[in-house]
């Protein structure tokens, strides 16, 4: 499996504080069949510039490339980036993007959202610049209108959501609907740590396996070695 969101580097957001932390995030990524982990540490432009972001980024990899074993996953350097009104105008954005690719794993606002929030994301997606990832879209799918999301799914605009969606008794079913319905296209752990916030793919994909069955789990996993084939990567 593909792990398209998580904060597995060390000491860069409040994701992993260590490097003997990330290495213990991977090797139970490892254990739950995962080969590929994208990683998405938080870009907040009211925080740091790009540059800035990326030489901590940078440093961060560098930290914990040097301790990991020959089994861990792959991991691929991206950013999940937070919206903000004139993201369009960046010219840094695509410096964001994962690794080699114009893939952009967007975090939106969790309130409802303007008509200018809306059409500048539209945007971004007909530019053809970007393909746009919508990060953990389970947090503020249910708090805009069907009609947002028909939209952006017209426009190529693709969705992530968390495996944790798949667990809680009180939201499985809409995860599995969303999913049902083609309204969710990648998985990603959001992982931040061992304890609180640990991956937890391989619950989500027993769930998914067992309502859903094994050609829906393939068709997720078929689109994101796609994807990572289109950016460059083996997968």
């Amino acid at each position: 499996m593909i792990d398209f969101h998580s904060h597995i580097l060390p000491g860069i957001d409040d994701g992993s504080r260590s490097v003997e932390m990330s290495l213990q995030m991977l090797a139970a990524m490892r254990q739950q069949k995962i080969d590929t982990v994208v990683a998405t540490s938080h870009f907040y432009a009211t925080q740091r510039t790009p540059h800035r972001f990326l030489e901590r980024r940078e440093a961060a990899w560098e930290s914990l490339a040097d301790a990991l074993p020959a089994d861990a996953p792959e991991i691929i350097l991206g950013a999940e980036v937070l919206y903000f009104p004139g993201i369009s105008h960046m010219a840094e954005l695509p410096q964001l993007c994962m690794e080699g690719s114009n893939i952009l794993l967007l975090e939106m606002p969790f309130d409802s959202w303007s008509e200018y929030y809306i059409r500048e994301v539209m945007e971004l997606a007909r530019s053809g610049e970007f393909t746009i990832v919508m990060a953990h879209i389970e947090r503020y799918y249910f708090k805009q209108p069907v009609s947002v999301w028909d939209d952006f799914l017209e426009e190529g605009i693709l969705m992530q959501s968390n495996a944790d969606f798949f667990l809680p008794f009180r939201t499985r079913r809409k995860a599995l609907k969303l999913l049902q319905d083609g309204r969710i296209h990648l998985l990603g752990t959001d992982a931040h740590n061992v304890s609180s916030r640990p991956p937890r793919m391989d619950e989500a994909v027993e769930m998914i396996r067992r309502h859903l069955g094994k050609a829906t789990l393939n068709e997720m996993d078929r689109l994101g070695r796609a994807l990572l084939r289109e950016a460059g990567y083996e997968s």
